[in-house]
């Protein structure tokens, strides 16, 4: 699209997560989680980095919000670390840590900014974990506590509760490929943490109309766009397959109330599914006021031969395909580029294609783009600006695609950029940069990079052209 101009009502924001950027790690009686033992794990991380300091957010959190108020943005979400206000998962609240969130909350309120709050975004406290994490049931009940008490605490003055952010990292990534915290690589496993994480959000999602009727309700998936590598009947079913595993395990029981039978008829040979008891289902599917919709790449397939050597590449760059249970028949094939420093394809078109599928299958479900972004190599020039122009070039077009989309009738109300800091990457540690802000990890120093000064000029106008 050549121009488009977004209404006044569109959301314009900028999304963290606490582990990323908070640093503290055991300051104000937080407790470990699984990030915190996975990242001091001898090869778990890129240079053996952790979030112990990270950006420093717990002590800079002023600062930051001196940044979020002059890019201007209408809202902004963080998430809050569980074992940071309930630090053994159970037990006693801790009352440092939810005076801190307090304190974020009603200084974004005091700069006119709406705090959008995720409850999880992958640190689940160690003690949970040590008594077999997502992948038993006793951790969604945990959940439904732990939720019950921020919102308790936060509530009438959080805009938008979010329940998870992308479930299906922590399920496969997290305990089937292990490249994530926890580390585990058991495929059943995985398949249980899939649904004992959906029974969470229902669960936690229901402590919010109940406690917090006012709020509004999300949740945010990392839904998958999976092209075949040909038209051919197995190639097709790869798609299907994949498709089951990354997106419907979620969308089905979350907005139709019932996972699809050809998921549960693919993964028999791993698990009964068993643990999904009666009306677990009815539980899962609460009503959202929106869905959030994380994109970044999207992701190619065709049929396995199971005999000649299988690619090991994901379009989603996430991971490797051992991440994907039951999908012993699907390889998972290198992509085109560009690419960013994630090694992920650039494909705005597919951004496009994901929200038409959700404006057709889901008509009456708003949308909300809760992450998008890039990771690129910024260089500091010597004046100390930092032109990030492939950023502005990545962000202009997939901020274009959402335009299509809501030209085609997706009904997209706003747009969380990742990242407004340089922040702990996962696995990938400091060496992998998605801010529009830098930080120097040596001084903690902030800095505006072009691409900040470019959304700052698109949200006060609302025109990408």
């Amino acid at each position: 699209m050549t121009e488009y101009v977004f209404p006044g009502d569109f959301v314009w924001g900028s999304a963290t997560a606490a582990y990323q950027i908070e640093g503290a790690a055991r300051e104000d009686g937080r407790g470990p989680s699984i990030w915190d033992t996975y990242s001091h794990t001898p090869g778990r991380t890129l240079n053996g980095d952790t979030g112990d300091v990270a950006a420093d957010h717990y002590h800079r959190w002023r600062e930051d919000l001196g940044h979020i108020a002059d890019l201007g943005l209408d809202a902004y979400r963080f998430s809050i670390s569980w074992p940071r206000v309930r630090p053994g998962g159970s037990g006693q609240f801790n009352r440092a840590g939810l005076d801190f969130y307090s304190r974020l909350v009603d200084g974004l309120l005091e700069r006119g900014v709406r705090p959008v709050a995720t409850m999880y975004h992958w640190d689940l406290p160690q003690e949970l974990e040590d008594a077999g994490g997502w992948a038993v049931r006793d951790t969604a009940l945990r959940f439904q506590e732990y939720a019950a008490g921020i919102v308790e605490a936060l509530g009438d003055r959080v805009h938008t509760w979010t329940t998870f952010n992308e479930p299906w990292c922590s399920a496969y990534l997290g305990y089937a490929s292990g490249v994530h915290a926890p580390g585990r690589t058991e495929p059943a496993a995985a398949l249980a943490a899939v649904h004992h994480l959906n029974l969470a959000h229902g669960l936690a999602g229901r402590v919010v109309r109940e406690l917090a009727p006012a709020a509004q309700l999300s949740v945010t998936l990392n839904l998958h766009v999976i092209r075949p590598a040909s038209d051919s009947a197995a190639d097709l079913d790869a798609v299907r397959r994949i498709d089951a595993l990354a997106n419907r395990a979620f969308l089905g029981p979350m907005l139709q109330g019932a996972y699809p039978a050809d998921l549960l008829a693919d993964t028999a040979e791993v698990t009964d599914w068993s643990f999904v008891r009666d009306g677990d289902e009815s539980t899962i599917a609460v009503p959202l006021d929106v869905l959030g919709v994380n994109y970044y790449s999207s992701t190619l397939v065709r049929a396995w031969d199971g005999v000649s050597p299988r690619s090991d590449a994901d379009g989603h760059g996430k991971s490797a395909a051992s991440a994907w249970v039951a999908a012993d028949g699907v390889e998972f094939l290198p992509q085109p580029g560009p690419y960013t420093a994630m090694g992920w394809n650039i494909d705005p078109d597919a951004f496009t294609e994901l929200l038409l599928r959700l404006r057709d299958e889901y008509p009456d479900q708003p949308l909300m783009i809760t992450e998008n972004g890039a990771a690129f190599d910024d260089a500091v020039s010597p004046d100390g600006t930092i032109r990030d122009d492939r950023r502005i070039d990545y962000l202009h077009r997939h901020i274009g695609a959402v335009a299509q989309a809501r030209a085609g009738g997706a009904d997209v109300r706003g747009y969380f950029l990742w990242s407004l800091l340089d922040n702990f990457e996962w696995g990938y540690g400091y060496d992998r940069r998605f801010g529009i802000i830098r930080v120097d990890y040596d001084t903690q120093v902030r800095t505006w990079k072009q691409s900040a000064h470019w959304y700052r000029r698109l949200i006060a106008t609302g025109r990408l052209g």
